[in-house]
């Protein structure tokens, strides 16, 4: 049974709508279906609490920087005494297209600094995760500018489903709905 739900992305206005931060966005939405707002700055980040059927469920957005995801999400599980299975964590996923959403019930970093950092401090990769593929830029040179950026106007109706998407999987297991891997496209 998920207990922590964690989003990742960058603290900060110039960063809420760029491509590293659908996890928060995700979190934001689901946060709004339940009518809980965030508010609580806890575990180096910010928390909504959400009564669910199986008990609370925490919504966490780490205000650490992507990079440093691990130190908001590691202080958690240790309050809360969590195995890594009561995890879910959301990200972006550069090596998926743009609009792919993918849940696993474990499964590895793949480079990502977000995803890294979480393995690193809870020395394990075996938590869900919820990955939204948010394309690569034509240059390699150019990934760390290119996930920092907005959506184009031609992606984000796109990137507006998978977002979509991504909140109703959440909201299933919130209610108790097993996680199971799955994929979907827009």
């Amino acid at each position: 049974m998920v207990k922590l739900v964690v989003g990742l992305g960058n603290p900060g206005k110039e960063y809420a709508k760029t491509r590293h931060n659908v996890g928060w966005m995700v979190l934001d939405k689901v946060a709004n279906q339940f009518e809980e707002p965030f508010s609580k700055e806890k575990f180096k980040g910010v928390i909504a609490e959400i009564q669910s059927p199986h008990g609370k469920v925490i919504l966490l957005k780490p205000l650490t920087y992507m990079n440093r995801s691990g130190e908001s999400v590691a202080e958690a599980v240790k309050f809360y005494k969590l195995n890594p299975e009561e995890i879910l964590v959301i990200s972006d996923d550069l090596d998926m297209p743009v609009g792919k959403v993918r849940m696993r019930k474990e499964g590895k970093h793949g480079g990502h600094r977000g995803l890294m950092s979480i393995e690193e401090k809870l020395g394990s990769s075996r938590f869900p995760r919820i990955k939204i593929g948010i394309g690569r830029p034509e240059r390699k040179e150019m990934v760390a500018n290119y996930v920092l950026q907005p959506f184009s106007k031609e992606q984000l109706p796109i990137i507006e489903m998978a977002i979509d998407e991504a909140t109703r999987w959440v909201t299933e297991i919130i209610d108790g709905k097993p996680i199971e891997a799955k994929t979907c496209s827009f």
